[in-house]
């Protein structure tokens, strides 16, 4: 499943974030792509123990603590600290490539199964030309530039890349969720089960209808999750 969250930051988040990373210590991006990949990642990337990336790793978790939409797509059990990267001058594209399905979080040893890849788009679309997220997907490529503070998700499994920058910078925050249910094809009818509930929900109230079908959502749910 793909799909767009707008508005995951506020617009104080957002102005506190672009400040912070105009400043930022920007390294080689290779640092966390794994073999196929790096040898067409080129990008840059904040370290990971840096206390600007963990300063700024609190913001993006604060903000997917608030956000229903995104807790109703992922069904996060465990979200890896998020990243940063830019994208421009010579440091301007990432080729075709496949996230890693285990990550390892510096420091602690923990792993997370990557099951939705996140982008979180940091700079306004008007600041840079090119740098589309390309995910290829079984209905065809879709191309994504979306605002700033947007975010997309989509399943790690997918082949993506980022066409090159030719002008200006793109900055944005990257990160995998482990879900609590594995496939995507039933997150995918979990929350277009949700979805549909919300909307019976607001149109009639509770009833008999949504009570069932809130049953068997949580029955699925059930069955399904690995917690």
């Amino acid at each position: 499943m793909l799909l767009h969250l707008p508005q995951v930051l506020t617009f104080d988040e957002l102005q506190h974030m672009q400040a912070t990373l105009a400043q930022a210590p920007w390294g080689d991006g290779k640092v966390t792509a794994g073999t196929q990949s790096a040898q067409v990642k080129n990008n840059e990337q904040l370290p990971q123990q840096h206390p600007i990336t963990q300063a700024l790793q609190e913001v993006v978790l604060q903000a997917l603590k608030r956000n229903k939409l995104f807790f109703t797509a992922t069904l996060p059990k465990a979200v890896f600290p998020p990243l940063f990267n830019r994208y421009g001058g010579e440091s301007n594209s990432f080729g075709n490539h496949v996230d890693n399905a285990i990550r390892f979080i510096h420091g602690s040893g923990e792993r997370v199964r990557t099951d939705v890849s996140a982008t979180l788009f940091l700079a306004d679309p008007d600041d840079y030309e090119g740098g589309e997220l390309v995910i290829e997907d079984t209905f065809g490529s879709k191309r994504v530039k979306l605002p700033a503070g947007d975010m997309v998700i989509y399943p790690s499994s997918s082949v993506h890349r980022v066409e090159p920058v030719t002008l200006g910078a793109r900055v944005a925050c990257f990160f995998w969720i482990e879900s609590m249910v594995r496939s995507d094809e039933q997150r995918r009818l979990l929350y277009d089960l949700d979805m549909t509930l919300l909307k019976m929900r607001n149109e009639a109230g509770d009833n008999a209808h949504t009570i069932a079908l809130t049953s068997t959502y949580h029955n699925l749910l059930r069955m399904w999750a690995d917690t």
